[in-house]
């Protein structure tokens, strides 16, 4: 009987997914704007560094200033999520999105620029917790991965879209359009988000159950609205008077380790360099500036591309399988780049094979921890402190974010680029034995059932 639903005719689960899909693309277009405000920077910085004068400390200083903020607007939008809804906050992410290109566009000095870039990180940091949050939310169980994969998709894309207008505004060194465009998405987001439902989850912890059905009928038959709404409303009455003192408890300990865990991982493993520096390393290894563009480009190409393929098969092929086979190619790849960083020169051949282990790095991140950390910590918390639980993790990858926006090129210097490869290695392999031991499938589950796996009474 429990597979009665699954049985029914696909055309069903296809309304479920356009009725839904409409409000799942507005939020995660702060997924956009996430990579577009962190990806820019990497074209931005060839022309900003002589602008300004900055050294390698400063210019480390302005990537770094984004990651602080996104560290505050984490830390202070968990609490307030909860409090106030999931789209109230994504409202107000918004519009600090909108303002903060438009001053970073205009700053007319390097402080300027870095204050600009700390308010937009505050936004970044609000909705990389509350996108995946309400979307998935508001998403069948059936659909549940690809929807909420859509903030990683929208990441990708929004990073290619910068390199993209990084290389067209290069001859022009237009690093004030590079960085003053993102206004054009964030006011799109922000007239959308205004015709949009909050969460049912949301709602329905607040007391609210008539409108958390209202927007339940808009995805899924009436009879599957009770059911879930009836499993809702059964462990919210478990969870009524949860405050952040239970998030640290004995109770949600094992999820939000796994939270910690996934999102550490995710990091550790240097993706963020590759991000923010690629550019840098790149002429640093004997390319020009334009081959060093175009470089990027593919390589932003290649992590959109395979985003939009594990997005479509997640829900068939499951989480975990994913998350492990990807992080295991992640390791490879990095002992392979640091191999190549030992011959005498990286450029012609070297140069060719430098930049395609940095694609297969890239491709094999996407289709698991650049998923994974926004679709786990969605999936493993109660609703009453999701957004505070799920800050823990959210609040991992923007600290370690922002300690290695600060030390890549510290590092380079100290250990060579094969000693950051290895070392960012070294940390994949830990967090691989762990993902192993500890990450549950969570496919085709409700977000109630993952709860009770996870609890550490049991």
């Amino acid at each position: 009987m429990a597979g009665c639903p699954a049985a029914q005719p696909t055309r069903a689960t296809v309304t479920v997914h356009r009725s839904i899909l409409g409000p799942a693309l507005v939020a995660a277009l702060g997924g956009f704007l996430f990579g577009y405000d962190t990806g820019v920077i990497s074209a931005a910085l060839l022309y900003l560094a002589p602008a300004f004068n900055l050294s390698s400390g400063e210019q480390e200083v302005v990537v770094a200033a984004l990651l602080l903020g996104a560290i505050v607007g984490v830390l202070s939008g968990g609490p307030l999520v909860d409090r106030f809804g999931r789209r109230r906050l994504l409202i107000v992410s918004a519009a600090v999105f909108c303002a903060g290109a438009l001053v970073a566009a205009l700053a007319p000095s390097a402080a300027v620029l870095i204050a600009a870039r700390f308010v937009l990180g505050l936004a970044i940091g609000t909705s990389s917790l509350v996108v995946p949050t309400y979307i998935a939310e508001m998403a069948p169980r059936e659909t549940r991965g690809r929807l909420v994969s859509l903030q990683q998709l929208m990441i990708t894309v929004g990073i290619f879209v910068s390199y993209l207008v990084g290389f067209a505004f290069s001859p022009s060194h237009g690093w004030r359009w590079m960085l003053g465009l993102a206004a054009v998405p964030a006011a799109v987001m922000l007239l959308g988000l205004l015709g949009l439902a909050e969460s049912p989850r949301w709602l329905l912890s607040r007391g609210r159950e008539d409108e958390a059905r209202t927007v339940m009928l808009r995805s899924r038959s009436p009879g599957e609205a009770d059911e879930e709404l009836a499993e809702m409303r059964a462990i919210t009455a478990t969870e009524r008077g949860m405050t952040i003192r239970d998030v640290f408890g004995r109770r949600l300990r094992p999820a939000v380790l796994l939270g910690v865990a996934v999102a550490a991982t995710n990091q550790l493993v240097g993706v963020n360099a590759v991000i923010y520096y690629t550019p840098t390393l790149l002429t640093r290894a004997g390319f020009g500036d334009a081959a060093a563009l175009v470089s990027t480009v593919g390589i932003g190409l290649v992590n959109m591309v395979v985003t939009i393929g594990a997005l479509l098969v997640i829900d068939r092929i499951g989480r975990r399988p994913l998350l492990l086979g990807g992080t295991a190619i992640v390791v490879v790849s990095l002992v392979a780049l640091g191999a190549l960083y030992l011959l005498p020169s990286q450029t012609g051949i070297a140069g060719f094979l430098l930049v395609a282990v940095l694609c297969v790095y890239i491709a094999a991140f996407a289709a698991s921890l650049g998923l994974g950390i926004w679709l786990i910590n969605s999936e493993i918390f109660p609703t009453a402190v999701r957004g505070k639980a799920a800050g823990a993790g959210t609040v991992t990858h923007w600290t370690l974010d922002f300690l290695i926006s600060l030390t890549v090129l510290t590092t380079i210097a100290l250990l060579s680029a094969t000693g950051l490869f290895w070392l960012y290695a070294a940390f994949g392999v830990i967090g691989l034995l762990y993902l192993h031991r500890h990450l549950p499938e969570t496919k085709g589950r409700t977000l109630e059932d993952i709860e009770h796996s996870l609890r550490g009474d049991r």
